[in-house]
């Protein structure tokens, strides 16, 4: 079947849908495969619960009418992405970098969604998957389309830009994250920027902050819309007040006050409110949006426990996002204890970067350090005021967290830590 008419029948859809758990009437299934499961087995239960069509590409689960048979379900899934964008004819913005994207994704959707109606990335659906779903989710109601994209090797960017074919992009960041994929610092930079060399091919809007030296490096000769408080001058001028707790600053002589804790999110806000201003939002629509914007989903949420007040930043953590966490948590006050959870994905240089965490934090002024897991349990711990436990049952079997009181904790590791877990414990 040709896209044009595979497109035709998913405008009669409800919608994609690739888990059947999750499966409304007349959506269009897709039967995507993966290491464990292969979802043409799931084609004819998919039909009976109600869905419309349902994509395969295995002959044996063929119903003539019933199922579409394609050669490859993935390619067919973003092949019809990228038809459903272009059918569309709406800007769309993209996102990447280390660290960050995922908020500053909420508050850019917050900001636009004061004048337009936007579709953005949900979750963190950003991969070869989740790119193609978030086009898929947007609509002929849809003015702006907000697509994150996410990355641990190098071409991915590269391809989700295929898909997507953004208008505009912006680059939260280069940092040690995926160092194992990407093969270190030089590689997160070379593919992070894939996102620049296509717009740059296109003479599409690049949004960067030039207090970033990569950022400016990487855009020379580029269709830019900058902010930055540099001497070379910037479209938009915010200004950094305060992160005590929360990230509060100066825009239009507006003071804009967030619910974002640590002063690594004034570039994340700042982002937002300079696409706010090429998209000709009204700077008091901008201050409103985020104001209103709460952090969930483990990341910098503050959350007060009994005596004690919780900074879950547990969503997931690289060394330059432990980093800055953690040069953030030196400047609250009180009593101060950090519990760090291990950081995945850093291949040949994890016992290095643990090591370096594990110094920074001996380190500062924080009263009492608690790291978990196997590569920080191997780290040299030189403190009588930390300890380190090898797995998170450790943690919760042998420490004192439960006693904790009148304190502020600082908990933060990579996802598949789970460090959100020791809000069960305190």
């Amino acid at each position: 079947m040709k896209i044009e008419a595979l497109h035709k029948l998913f405008l009669e859809s409800n919608s994609v849908c690739t888990d059947t758990r999750k499966l409304e009437q007349n959506d269009m299934f897709f039967a995507l495969k993966g290491d464990n499961f292969d979802g043409n087995t799931y084609a004819k239960n998919a039909l009976k619960l109600g869905a419309k069509h349902a994509i395969i590409d295995d002959p044996e689960y063929h119903l003539e009418t019933k199922t579409i048979l394609v050669n490859d379900v993935l390619e067919t899934l973003q092949e019809l992405a990228t038809y459903h964008r272009n059918f569309l004819k709406i800007p769309i913005i993209a996102l990447t970098g280390s660290n960050g994207k995922t908020t500053t994704k909420e508050l850019i959707n917050a900001v636009l969604s004061k004048k337009f109606k936007t579709t953005a990335t949900f979750g963190n659906l950003n991969n070869h998957i989740g790119v193609p779903l978030t086009l898929l989710s947007m609509d002929t109601d849809t003015e702006i389309g907000i697509v994150e994209m996410g990355a641990n090797h190098q071409k991915e960017i590269a391809f989700l830009c295929d898909i997507a074919q953004p208008d505009y992009g912006y680059i939260t960041n280069f940092g040690k994250a995926h160092l194992e994929g990407f093969g270190g610092v030089k590689g997160v930079i070379k593919g992070k920027s894939e996102l620049y060399d296509y717009l740059k091919a296109n003479n599409n809007i690049i949004f960067i902050n030039t207090n970033d030296p990569i950022q400016v490096k990487k855009t020379k000769k580029a269709n830019i819309f900058t902010f930055g408080n540099t001497v070379l001058g910037t479209d938009v001028s915010i200004n950094f007040v305060e992160a005590q707790p929360f990230v509060s600053c100066v825009y239009k002589n507006l003071i804009i006050q967030s619910q974002l804790i640590g002063e690594y999110n004034f570039n994340n806000i700042s982002a937002a409110i300079t696409i706010g201003s090429y998209f000709k939002i009204e700077p008091n629509d901008i201050k409103i949006a985020i104001k209103n914007y709460v952090p969930k989903n483990n990341r910098s949420q503050i959350i007060n426990k009994g005596t004690n007040k919780i900074i879950l930043d547990a969503y997931n953590a690289n060394p330059s996002s432990m980093r800055a966490a953690l040069v953030s948590f030196e400047k609250q006050s009180g009593h101060k204890i950090a519990i760090l959870g291990d950081m995945f994905e850093l291949g040949k240089e994890a016992k290095t970067e643990h090591q370096t965490v594990a110094d920074l934090a001996l380190s500062m002024n924080i009263d009492n350090v608690i790291f978990v897991g196997e590569n920080f349990f191997q780290s040299k711990i030189n403190w009588d005021k930390a300890s380190k436990y090898k797995t998170f049952e450790d943690l919760k079997t042998l420490s004192d967290v439960s006693e904790i009181q009148n304190t502020t904790l600082l908990i933060k590791g990579s996802r598949g830590m789970a460090l959100e877990r020791t809000l069960d414990v305190l």
